[in-house]
């Protein structure tokens, strides 16, 4: 049988968190790709035989930021198109400028943001 759910990378070192965020996009009739840091992310996307949906990147990481994975996947023609947002716990005006400019679609922070929200952000990117 061939799924034809959206799949989300999704970016995030807090386990909790990634867990929870995980649970909220297959409840939204999503397939999730977890990842816990930017290094399993960019070999999991080289991995993979299908492009995900789109992306959700946690911009502090532990082995890198969100700016230098958008980077990263810049580069890569494959990738460069996907769909991304950031969920953050800062945004300077620097840094939501810098990862626009790299292509991200939305910059959320966490503490002023729902998950529904955020959610709904990525069935839109999706839907486009």
């Amino acid at each position: 049988m061939i799924d034809h759910k959206p799949t989300v990378l999704v970016l995030e070192d807090e386990k909790l968190l990634l867990d929870a965020i995980t649970k909220k996009l297959e409840l939204n009739k999503m397939n999730v790709i977890a990842c816990k840091s930017g290094k399993e992310a960019l070999k999991t996307l080289q991995d993979l035989d299908n492009v995900p949906s789109a992306i959700w990147l946690d911009y502090y990481l532990k082995d890198m930021d969100g700016l230098e994975f958008m980077c990263s996947i810049k580069k890569d023609i494959r990738f460069s198109n996907i769909p991304s947002i950031v969920v953050s716990n800062s945004a300077s005006d620097d840094k939501v400028k810098n990862m626009l400019a790299l292509g991200v679609k939305k910059y959320y922070l966490k503490a002023e943001s729902r998950l529904e929200d955020i959610i709904a952000t990525v069935k839109d990117l999706i839907n486009k």
